[in-house]
């Protein structure tokens, strides 16, 4: 697994410097540097998705010892962090906040649900996003063939489909298998002890009988994605770009599906800047701008990623609350 992530992280890093390399690798800096003084903009309003993303969580938390807003929304932090910045497929990231939960003293089997719960409503509200920005995409003037539009609703479309497969499968039994295969998986990524997992579909099946839970749930993720348009257009606006929200809206909703298809591409290196590239296009945004978007989004990514993987490290010290016994080990 950690040859595979590493060999990912190889191909993309290529493609990415390719990319910068063969657009005007000055401009793209001059465009960085002139986007400085708007950087703790965008960073203040990733922090607002932050928070949005951890209210979203704490529905799906069926326990009495479930934490606050804000020890949720710092295991949101981590979460985002180890997927952004460590080499490791982006699945990882779920397995630390799982983690973090469980040191809470929430009960295991409950910490498993909720965050593959929680996982299913994201993606649910991030097609109802997609759906939104394409819908937004056909009623404002672009650029671009028709296959660029084609390929956009065919690839909103299967992750319709799969968002659906995923969600079906955890109400009728994809946690019976989940109980026999986690343990083999966490073990291969160091964990301690996980306990024992039977009764987790069952745990699971409860969350589905209440659906006023992944209603409020799947509304604070939209918010969430919602609040990325915000930062696109900040984002936009500090390469000077004058682009409407409108126009933002479609950038961030596309942007978002192309880096979710990059999953198995430790922080989507390389695909990221790639479809940035093609969805800008289709409002006449240059190469060189459309790849300084994605590296203001990375310097983001580091200047929040960076704290939250040294508070990660830094809270792997303290001893945890009874209840949860998910643990990590840090001698890898």
């Amino acid at each position: 697994m950690i040859w595979s992530s590493l060999l990912s992280l190889l191909v993309g890093l290529s493609v990415a410097i390719a990319l910068i390399a063969t657009n005007d690798p000055a401009s793209i800096s001059r465009l960085l540097l002139q986007a400085g003084w708007w950087m703790p903009l965008v960073v203040a309003l990733h922090v607002t998705q932050i928070f949005a993303s951890a209210q979203a969580w704490a529905p799906l938390i069926d326990d009495p010892r479930r934490p606050g807003l804000l020890a949720l929304a710092r295991m949101r932090w981590i979460r985002g962090a180890t997927n952004a910045l460590l080499p490791v497929v982006q699945a990882v990231g779920e397995l630390v906040r799982a983690q973090l939960l469980a040191r809470k003293g929430v009960a295991q089997l409950r910490v498993i649900a909720s965050v593959a719960a929680d996982l299913g409503t994201e993606m649910a509200s991030q097609i109802v996003f997609s759906l939104l920005g394409l819908a937004v995409l056909l009623l404002i003037p672009h650029a671009g063939s028709d296959d660029t539009l084609r390929w956009a609703i065919i690839g909103t479309v299967l992750g319709a489909g799969i968002t659906g497969v995923f969600m079906a499968a955890q109400r009728w039994g994809l946690f019976r298998l989940v109980e026999t295969m986690l343990p083999k998986l966490a073990a291969r990524l160091g964990w301690n002890s996980l306990g024992e997992l039977s009764g987790l579909h069952e745990t699971v099946v409860r969350l589905y009988r209440e659906p006023a839970r992944f209603w409020r749930s799947g509304g604070w993720h939209f918010l969430s994605w919602l609040l990325g348009v915000l930062e696109t257009w900040a984002a936009l606006h500090a390469l000077g770009v004058q682009a409407t929200l409108a126009e933002a809206l479609v950038i961030e909703s596309l942007g978002q599906a192309v880096r979710s298809a990059g999953f198995f591409i430790p922080g989507a290196l390389g695909v990221q800047e790639g479809g940035y590239v093609l969805i800008c296009a289709l409002f006449g945004i240059p190469p060189d701008k459309a790849i300084a978007i994605v590296l203001i989004r990375r310097l983001r990514d580091i200047l929040l990623g960076v704290p939250g993987l040294i508070a990660w490290r830094w809270g792997a010290t303290a001893r945890p609350k009874p209840g949860g016994n998910m643990e990590v080990s840090h001698d890898r």
